[in-house]
């Protein structure tokens, strides 16, 4: 039941980042690139439709992990408690935005909402990505200081930084030279994300744009990706080792760079495949992630304390059993209310009804 919840929650985590993941990439677009009202106002609607559904998933993901793994829970919102408030604000901003816009016609206001919205979304999108950068690296466990365990095994708690900015000592921080290239990697994985998406569902006249947009961040994400390889490897010299042991999990990275390598025809694909292939980037990037840490979800920087895993930090066995049922129904009905959504609004959004309230 561990292996199936465990599954379950990293699909829902996935779906978020699938979905709200080109929102994120739309406010960075629409930060750097739409300059014109009426590019703004349709690549803002791209995302202002959508938004509040596609967190749906991350509601739902962070209620399931509540319930099948509350020892991870209450470890890691304990301890990222700091890098969790500064999202949620991220989070207010970027929805305010999108719906204080139009509630009035001057040109200071729109600017002022619509700095909100990409700013908070160029943010969101590194935390997510220092986020990730920190799962993989691992945390101190137990609060261990000069060889002795200060907390619970399961307990510890995260500085924003630490003194040595260093993602290679046992005290860790939030931010490192380690966890701002993964997040400079979701910022630029979102960024080609949402432009596929503006592209797929607008008619902005910026559009030849992005498609050289794309393109160029795909280089640049290509370097990315060795250069996080070796600093990776530098910083968990065992970081695949799962790959060697499970020869199977080597089907993750090969997702990820299907979708690498066909971003680099971008500018001849169709617009489906664009946006399949940033999928598949976000697919293979997470599943990658997961696959080098299982069954590991959070490591733990010292020897004294042992890692978190599914198994050790899940509900009891007739817990999760009984709310299997219940999850059952509950993702049916995500999955009925997120499709009806999508053939509604299916087809360019630039005349559909305004988002703003």
């Amino acid at each position: 039941m561990e292996i199936y919840w465990y599954l379950i929650i990293a699909a829902f985590l996935t779906v978020f980042f699938i979905l709200d993941g080109y929102d994120f990439g739309v406010g960075i677009i629409h930060l750097f690139m739409a300059k014109g009202e009426k590019d703004r106002e349709v690549i803002a609607k791209s995302a202002g439709l959508y938004w509040d559904s596609n967190e749906v998933w991350l509601v739902a993901a962070g209620g399931m992990l509540f319930m099948a793994f509350p020892i991870l829970y209450a470890s890691a919102f304990s301890g990222f408690y700091l890098p969790l408030i500064i999202v949620l604000w991220l989070i207010i901003f970027r929805a305010i935005g999108l719906e204080l816009r139009n509630q009035f016609d001057f040109p200071i206001w729109k600017d002022i909402w619509d700095v909100a919205f990409g700013v908070s979304s160029l943010l969101l999108a590194l935390f997510f990505g220092i986020a990730l950068g920190n799962i993989v690296r691992g945390v101190n466990l137990g609060g261990v200081t000069n060889g002795v365990s200060l907390h619970e095994a399961h307990y510890f708690f995260l500085p924003l930084w630490n003194e040595s900015f260093s993602p290679t000592v046992i005290d860790v921080g939030v931010i490192d030279w380690f966890t701002i290239i993964i997040g400079l990697i979701a910022v630029v994985v979102l960024a080609m994300h949402g432009a596929a998406w503006i592209i797929l569902k607008t008619n902005s006249s910026i559009n030849e744009k992005l498609k050289n947009v794309v393109l160029k961040l795909d280089i640049a994400l290509i370097v990315l990706t060795i250069f996080s390889l070796i600093v990776w490897l530098y910083v968990k010299p065992d970081a695949l080792d799962n790959f060697f042991k499970r020869p199977y999990l080597i089907l993750f990275p090969i997702v990820y760079f299907i979708g690498v390598f066909g971003l680099l025809l971008s500018k001849k694909i169709t617009d489906k495949r664009r946006i399949l292939f940033t999928t598949l980037v976000i697919i293979g990037g997470i599943s990658s992630s997961l696959a080098s840490m299982f069954p590991v979800i959070i490591p733990s920087t010292n020897t004294i304390n042992p890692d978190l895993t599914l198994y050790n930090t899940a509900a009891t066995k007739y817990g999760l059993s009984v709310a299997s049922v219940w999850a059952l129904i509950a993702i049916v009905l995500i999955i009925i209310y997120a499709i009806t959504q999508k053939r509604f609004m299916k087809g360019k959004i630039d005349d559909m009804m305004d988002y703003g309230h």
